[in-house]
């Protein structure tokens, strides 16, 4: 608008210039001929009227002849007498001083056309030289006139040019935002769409550019068109992932539930034999028998909690599993540690406590299990001696648990899939460290399941797992 606005401006602008111009031309040119006209006429009154009356000037000569208002005549007869008079507004003839004389007198030029002030009283005229036969004069007629109409045409091309831009402003600004006005629709579409979560969940995008606003034969109707078409594959993309995962989901609650039994009963009966075994004769036999039921009994513990952890994974992806409560985040971190000391020995074990105690609404099964994945994954991925601490306070009306150590550090090779699932620190067949890859992750979907998050930052000498939960965390009720 800003654009079209001012160079149509520029423009007018040049035409009004280009027009006042032209008809100042024009009426400058008009003005000449009257003067020369009304020059002619005086002078031949005067020069008719000094023969038998030689002593008539100037001012005889306007006093009896018909001239149009404003017109001056300045005469210099044979005898050298000078006089010179004009009509004022009122039609009265009136003498012109001999200062305004000499000056008339100063600014002519022989045979052209020439414009001089003669004061406030008198104003701007546009003077030429007559000459007689018997008598030398000048005539003149005031360019008042001329000015006046010039300005009163500038002032109504500046108004007529006024309203023209503002009636000119109007028309655009309908026209543009009528162009526009399907854009609008595509960008507030758009928006809409970009502040729905696509990440993860059953995603259903609903908004699309209205039908009267999608005409392909404009170029932002096509626009339209072709972002509800983008819409549409997108929203199939999106069905299609979330049918997949749904499947998935199923696939591995299913999978680790038909599989519970069977382990269970495996490791029953083992644990069984391995007792009769144990009552019975024989010491070779019992010794071999009794060592493959151990590793039975070992691997079927093992695969136990593997379907454990799967199936806590698929529930906590469904949104169950959790039964809130009060938790003493405290105390909670006291039970931990002492887990933790037997079973890492080796390790120095630390617990920073606040004088309060910090209490969440949770469930205090799933946290108790979050800290002591993170204690074992400590334990698990750090050398003898090194110097491991839980802490738990409250900060920002948040709830906070950490736990530090000072071993080599989270290998950057791992780093950005350290909270996958299967993700492990040894990748080797071997697994020296043991584990099923899920501890982490785990502890990761219960927090989140907890409505809080769990990050780490580590370097070599520093390692921090931090899980935050908020005061009140959003959650089912138990």
């Amino acid at each position: 608008m800003a654009t079209v606005i001012g160079i149509v401006s520029l423009i007018l602008i040049i035409v009004a210039i280009a027009t006042s111009a032209a008809l100042g031309r024009v009426l400058e040119q008009n003005l000449d001929n009257r003067l020369e006209d009304a020059a002619g006429q005086a002078g031949r009154a005067l020069q008719m009227g000094q023969f038998p009356n030689p002593s008539r000037d100037a001012f005889d000569v306007l006093s009896e002849g018909p001239q149009e208002p404003g017109f001056l005549f300045i005469a210099q007869s044979v005898n050298g007498a000078v006089s010179g008079a004009y009509i004022d507004a009122e039609g009265e003839v009136v003498r012109l001083t001999d200062a305004q004389i000499t000056e008339v007198g100063d600014a002519v030029r022989k045979g052209a056309f020439s414009t001089v002030s003669l004061g406030d009283g008198v104003g701007d005229y546009r003077i030429r030289l007559v000459q007689g036969d018997t008598f030398v004069g000048i005539a003149g007629l005031p360019v008042s006139e001329v000015r006046s109409t010039i300005g009163a045409t500038l002032t109504t091309i500046a108004l007529v040019t006024a309203g023209g831009l503002l009636l000119l402003a109007a028309a655009i600004a309908f026209v543009i935002r009528a162009g526009l006005k399907p854009l609008r629709a595509v960008a507030d579409t758009a928006t809409r769409v970009a502040s729905i979560p696509l990440a993860e969940g059953a995603v259903s995008i609903t908004e699309r550019v209205p039908d009267d606003e999608t005409d392909e034969r404009t170029e932002i109707g096509r626009v339209g068109h072709a972002l509800n078409t983008l819409l549409d594959h997108v929203g199939e993309s999106l069905d299609a992932r979330q049918r997949n995962e749904e499947r998935m989901r199923r696939f591995v609650a299913d999978a680790s539930h038909e599989l519970r039994t069977p382990l269970a009963s495996i490791r029953g009966y083992s644990e069984l034999s391995l007792r009769a075994l144990q009552q019975a004769q024989g010491p070779g036999i019992v010794e071999t028998t009794e060592s493959s039921l151990e590793r039975i009994q070992a691997q079927s513990i093992r695969m136990t909690g593997l379907v454990e952890d799967l199936l806590l994974l698929a529930r906590l992806d469904e949104g169950r599993e959790l039964v809130y409560g009060t938790v003493d985040l405290s105390r909670l971190a006291i039970e931990a540690i002492a887990d933790a000391r037997p079973a890492g020995p080796d390790h120095d074990w630390e617990l920073d406590l606040d004088e309060e105690p910090v209490v969440v609404a949770g469930d205090a099964a799933r946290l108790h299990q979050v800290v002591g994945n993170l204690l074992a994954n400590a334990r698990t991925h750090t050398p003898p001696g090194t110097h491991v601490t839980l802490s738990a306070a409250r900060e920002d009306g948040d709830a906070v648990l950490r736990v530090s150590d000072d071993g080599p550090g989270v290998d950057p090779a791992v780093a950005d899939e350290l909270f996958e699932r299967f993700s492990r620190a040894d990748r080797s067949r071997a697994r020296k460290t043991g584990g099923t890859g899920l501890g982490l992750s785990i502890a990761q979907a219960i927090v989140t399941a907890h409505g809080g998050t769990l990050s780490v930052r580590s370097e070599p000498g520093d390692t921090t797992f931090e899980v935050r939960l908020p005061a009140a965390p959003a959650g089912p009720e138990a």
